[in-house]
């Protein structure tokens, strides 16, 4: 492969990982259905997992809950983020306007999440414990959102807006970084 289409590659799914890991620890489904729910994200490697979706239509997890990797991280802390959700598209750009916003922590249990979704597949839902390290808002009319009270770390902020060209539901992801106290603004587009 090129540089660029790694690039490309990397742009485009580096904020997909991260809004599928804070949308509370499970994937949206890739029909563009409007649930909203926990998601994770990325580890890539290792024996290719058995891919066979379930009755419900999703991919069994083959990771499972790493109780000592989450046991590990604060669940609150002092930091805030805070930025607006929007989509540009063929039609124009679009604000996410009553949307959920997720931030969750990058582990190796939401990689696999993150992978699948990437693929164009949903997991199963995610380990209720996952979602205590989870945090979430709606976005305003403007597709502003404001999440406070968040623990040092990094984290994928994501978020999810209907394209009105094709109708499907296309998630946003992106990568940040805190430090107790800090307050960091992040526009959540693609």
């Amino acid at each position: 492969m090129t540089t660029f289409t790694n690039r490309a590659i990397a742009r485009f799914c580096l904020p997909l990982l991260a809004g599928l890991i804070l949308t509370g620890c499970q994937v949206l489904p890739p029909d563009g259905a409007t649930r909203r729910g926990p998601a994770e994200v990325i580890d890539i490697g290792g024996e290719a997992p058995d891919t066979t979706p379930s009755p419900q239509g999703r991919v069994p997890r083959q990771v499972a809950f790493p109780a000592d990797e989450y046991a590990a991280l604060e669940k609150t802390g002092s930091a805030a983020l805070s930025g607006r959700l929007t989509l540009d598209t063929a039609a124009g750009t679009v604000v996410g306007r009553g949307e959920t916003v997720s931030v969750a922590p990058i582990t190796t249990y939401s990689a696999e999440a993150a992978e699948q979704a990437l693929a164009g597949r949903a997991v199963e839902p995610a380990d209720p414990r996952a979602r205590a390290y989870t945090h979430t808002a709606r976005t305003d009319g403007d597709g502003y959102f404001m999440l406070r009270g968040l623990p040092s770390g990094s984290f994928y902020v994501s978020g999810s807006v209907v394209d009105p060209t094709s109708g499907k539901r296309q998630v946003i992801i992106h990568q940040v970084s805190l430090s107790d106290g800090q307050h960091r603004e992040v526009q959540l587009d693609r």
